[in-house]
C-alpha cells in the first residue's frame, strides 16, 4: 500500500488537449535523459519552465491531457520538471498508464481543473484523492486509485514494483 504522502505545491495551469508533442516536442526526442527532457517540458506553454517551477509544484490541466502519441517521454519530462502530480479534468489513456508506470501521481478531478486558479497553493493526498486549495479554503474529491495502482506508486513505478514481486516470489522469471 502506498505511504500516505501529502503533496504541497503551487498550481501551474494549462488548457485542454495538451498533447504529448506539446508536453515534450519531438525535436527533443533524440535524448531520453530525464533532466534533458525536463528542460524542454511544456516549453511552448511555460517558457523557461525549469527557472519557474519549484520541486513539488502541481500541474493542473483541462480535458484530455497527454493525448497524441504513446510517447513515454512525456510523463518523464513532467515528473523531472519538478511537478509532484498532475490534476486534470481527464487524461488520455496511454498517458495515464505511462504516468502510473513511472510513479507520477495523476488525479482526475474535473471540478479542480475548472475552478482552481493559477498560483493557488494546493495540498493533495494521492491515496485518498483529496485536494485542498489552501489559498481559497476549499476542498475537492478527486478519483481514487484501485489498490494495485497504489502498490505500483508505492514501489516507485512499474519496473520497481515488478522487481519487488519477483524478489518476493510473486512473479516467475522467464528463461
Amino acid at each position: 500500500m502506498m505511504k500516505n504522502v501529502i503533496l504541497h505545491g503551487k498550481v501551474w495551469k494549462v488548457g485542454s488537449d495538451i498533447d504529448t508533442d506539446v508536453i515534450i516536442p519531438a525535436r527533443y526526442l533524440n535524448c531520453s535523459e530525464p533532466e534533458f527532457l525536463a528542460a524542454h517540458c511544456l516549453e511552448d506553454v511555460i517558457p523557461q519552465i525549469l527557472m519557474k517551477v519549484k520541486p513539488g509544484d502541481i500541474l493542473v490541466a483541462g480535458k484530455n491531457f497527454g493525448c497524441g502519441s504513446s510517447r513515454e517521454h512525456a510523463p518523464v519530462a513532467v515528473k523531472h520538471a519538478g511537478f509532484s502530480c498532475v490534476i486534470a479534468e481527464s487524461f488520455a489513456r496511454i498517458f495515464y498508464r505511462n504516468a502510473i508506470n513511472i510513479g507520477l501521481p495523476i488525479i482526475v478531478a474535473p471540478e479542480v481543473a475548472r475552478t482552481i486558479k493559477e498560483g493557488s497553493l494546493l495540498e493533495v493526498d494521492p491515496v485518498t484523492g483529496m485536494i485542498r486549495d489552501l489559498s481559497e479554503g476549499k476542498a475537492y474529491q478527486g478519483e481514487q486509485y484501485p489498490p494495485f495502482m497504489l502498490e505500483i506508486f508505492s514501489a516507485g513505478g512499474l519496473i520497481a514494483y515488478t522487481r519487488e514481486k519477483i524478489k518476493r516470489g510473486g512473479v516467475k522469471q522467464l528463461g
